[in-house]
């Protein structure tokens, strides 16, 4: 390689890449999730049930991803692992899903989340009528996307600088937003907690029904308890999902083939513990109800208001703004590798597979921004990804059983890690994603069907790509 696209530098250590796991995963979602997930289920034990089975999917897919990443400590992680376990063409679906809306519509929408709490402290950002700036067909335009796409920029700029500054913030942020959620969960059970609320909660906890909008409650009987804990899941889902991140980075990691995979342990661990903490502080403090009708799903908001007085919207606001400041940025350091890789493959912007002088792609890192500032222009980032958690279960899928087909295809190389529980809990794992998209399909087919449409395009693309390689050839 030429100096004028130097190699990655090794210059992450675990500390680093388990704050990238964790960073990544915590944005606004732990706030506000909650109160879809109890309109859907309607008791205490399964608004529990459903986070810890996503805790349970997002650690088992952590150890399974271990053996992957010890086998190819590379940049492009999932890329990777996709296109060697099955092919080029895999990988790329991966690739095009994750540069046109996975990465991207996340990035839009932790931008947006930010700017929606810095609201609370400048009214003129709330995406209000009143502040609405102009109306392109269905495209309404609000200061605060504007403020969105201008963070998005600063922290993409940022990281073209190298990888040090990145790290700095993200280690920075993300230590401070854990040490405020577990003050919050700790406050909240010491300030707030009423023995009253608790088990009022807990009564018939085990009884689900759903709780509509005008507050009316139906039971949900035989095999639609299954639908509505799939529903409830998109929004654990989201919340628990980019803890892949780190993979992504493999070759600015120090002995990535130790560090990758204890980092993704202890990074969705930290973070499965938090968010049922927090769970478990909302049914503490607040009624059922008042979870599943908190203003505008804020349930942090109505929580930290019973903790703190009226200080505690002030309170979440900066936690939140904290936490998708620094969510963010791990999401900008990490995507743009895996455009790098897909470029070395010859399967993306030849620009993108070029590092500046800093060694890290920059061309890359411009591209996502453009994309993700588009998705906060057009508003639909949130739509988009209710309809992707369905695809990013099937990759999931996809990978883990990769680590099967691995060990017959390349049974000779090395595994300094082997995937905890093989073959069981890799198996579980993919019965129960199999499960959840089949439900999704059956249930909630709003959420599956764009997503996949959105995967199907980048087939031509694929070939087009393969096509244009050979022609430069």
């Amino acid at each position: 390689m030429n100096n004028n696209n130097p190699s990655f530098k090794p210059t992450l250590g675990l500390l680093d890449a388990t704050m990238i796991v964790a960073g990544s995963m915590i944005g606004s979602g732990i706030f506000i999730v909650s109160a879809d997930i109890t309109r859907n289920v309607g008791s205490a034990g399964w608004l529990i049930a459903v986070w810890l089975i996503t805790g349970f999917m997002t650690l088992t897919a952590a150890l399974s991803y271990g053996e992957l990443s010890a086998m190819f400590p590379k940049a492009g992680g999932q890329y990777v692992y996709l296109k060697e376990s099955y092919n080029k063409l895999t990988g790329f679906l991966y690739g095009w899903s994750f540069f046109s809306v996975i990465q991207t519509g996340t990035i839009a929408a932790v931008g947006v989340a930010f700017s929606k709490f810095a609201g609370y402290f400048f009214p003129s950002l709330e995406m209000t009528d009143e502040n609405m700036l102009a109306q392109i067909g269905f495209v309404k335009l609000y200061p605060a996307q504007f403020v969105s796409i201008a963070i998005i920029i600063f922290l993409t700029y940022i990281n073209t600088k190298g990888v040090q500054g990145g790290k700095l913030i993200q280690t920075t942020f993300t230590v401070t937003k854990l040490l405020s959620l577990f003050g919050l969960i700790v406050f909240g059970f010491l300030l707030a907690a009423k023995s009253e609320v608790w088990n009022a909660n807990w009564t018939d906890a085990w009884t689900m029904k759903n709780i509509s909008g005008d507050n009316s409650v139906t039971a949900v009987l035989g095999v639609a308890a299954f639908g509505a804990i799939a529903a409830s899941m998109v929004g654990s889902i989201f919340s628990s999902d980019a803890w892949n991140n780190v993979t992504f980075i493999a070759g600015e990691i120090k002995n990535p083939q130790r560090n990758i995979g204890l980092s993704l342990f202890l990074g969705t661990l930290i973070v499965t513990v938090i968010y049922v903490a927090a769970n478990l502080m909302y049914l503490s403090v607040l009624p059922l109800n008042d979870i599943a009708h908190a203003p505008q799903d804020r349930v942090a908001v109505s929580a930290s208001n019973l903790i703190f007085g009226n200080i505690g919207t002030y309170v979440i606001a900066v936690m939140i703004m904290i936490s998708t400041f620094g969510c963010n940025n791990g999401l900008i350091l990490a995507g743009a590798r895996v455009y790098y890789t897909m470029a070395q493959d010859g399967l993306f912007f030849k620009k993108a597979g070029e590092l500046n002088k800093n060694a890290v792609p920059e061309w890359a890192l411009w591209a996502q921004c453009v994309v993700a500032s588009l998705l906060c222009l057009s508003g639909k980032y949130g739509d988009l990804l209710d309809m992707v958690s369905f695809i990013v279960v099937i990759f999931y899928v996809l990978t883990i059983a990769g680590i099967f087909i691995l060990r017959k295809k390349r049974p000779e190389i090395d595994r300094p890690y082997k995937a905890f529980g093989y073959p069981v809990l890799p198996a579980i794992y993919m019965l129960m994603g199999i499960t959840f998209c089949v439900l999704l399909i059956v249930y909630k087919p709003n959420f599956t069907w764009p997503g996949l449409i959105i995967t199907l395009i980048g087939i031509p693309l694929y070939y087009l790509a393969v096509r244009n390689k050979k022609q430069e050839a």
